[in-house]
């Protein structure tokens, strides 16, 4: 039976509203250290801007792009480098969107398209960058449109929890992956009824305590992200029917552990699919889980 996870939330933060802590460790235990917040943000100040379009790459060493537009028209970004096109829907009311960079250092190519008639687009912004980024996981330890979230968000609160309760990486990742397992149900009646514009809303997913795939993975990186830990959303297809998809991947340079789920593997990329894991949804909407193909990473 799933926990009730609006109530554990109400719960365990108004115990540290009132000055309550994890039960205290053995004196010289080890905790887990969480770096400051990787954050993410359109500058309008340092934007280039062009008729209906601002582009702001001040940040795309820390992995992303930021900008926004104006159209009466659908608008729809993309980002390209080599053979890989990321695109993405746009708001055409001057809402910002935050793209990363997930292809690594090089040159990057970023455009604006805006609908002119049934599905037809005419690019109407277009700029090129070379990209070096820090480190290679800067565009999977920050929010972006994929994964929505900052330091006054309620799935962040309740990872720092996690986290101080946590004495080590491997330890914080188990207590993200049990929670959300048992506490969000697939919502099936969203899946058969989404537009491809959906987006996912992290707090909302874990107060509901319900959602799809996208919404499992919007959710894990949210929560492994604000305490550090790089986290990727990624799309694909699941045997046996090709059936697209949607999970993570988490990095981690600490001693793995095994679950009868997922193993945490030392110093590597490892696959974790929270809406199989969780159960209930069926073959319909995400495969058997036979066998994955990855295909985009966000």
């Amino acid at each position: 039976m799933k926990r009730p996870i609006a109530l554990l939330l109400a719960l365990c933060l108004a115990l540290l509203c009132c000055g309550a802590a994890p039960a205290p460790r053995e004196s010289g235990a080890k905790h887990m250290a969480v770096p400051p917040m990787a954050t993410s943000a359109f500058h309008p100040e340092l934007a280039e801007s062009s008729g209906k379009v601002s582009v702001d790459l001040s940040a795309v060493s820390e992995g992303y792009v930021a900008l926004c537009a104006y159209s009466n028209n659908r608008l729809k970004a993309q980002v390209l480098k080599g053979d890989m096109t990321y695109t993405y829907d746009l708001s055409s009311e001057g809402v910002p969107s935050i793209l990363p960079l997930q292809c690594g250092d090089g040159r990057y190519t970023i455009r604006v398209l805006e609908n002119v008639g049934s599905t037809k687009y005419s690019i109407i912004y277009v700029t090129e960058r070379d990209v070096k980024l820090l480190d290679e996981f800067q565009p999977f330890l920050r929010p972006n449109d994929y994964a929505r979230y900052d330091d006054s968000s309620e799935c962040v609160k309740w990872a720092s929890l996690l986290a101080k309760q946590s004495r080590d990486t491997p330890e914080f990742i188990a207590g993200v992956y049990e929670l959300i397992c048992g506490s969000i149900t697939y919502d099936t009646v969203k899946a058969s009824s989404l537009t491809t514009m959906y987006l996912p809303d992290a707090d909302e997913t874990l107060l509901s305590g319900k959602g799809i795939c996208f919404d499992y993975a919007s959710l894990a990186a949210a929560m492994l992200r604000s305490q550090g830990v790089p986290t990727k959303i990624i799309f694909g297809y699941v045997a046996p029917n090709d059936l697209y998809h949607a999970w993570n991947m988490f990095y981690t340079k600490e001693k793995g552990w095994i679950t009868v789920s997922f193993e945490v593997g030392d110093d590597t990329w490892n696959r974790i699919d929270l809406t199989f894991s969780a159960g209930g949804a069926p073959d319909e909407f995400v495969g058997n889980g036979s066998h994955y193909t990855e295909v985009y990473f966000y």
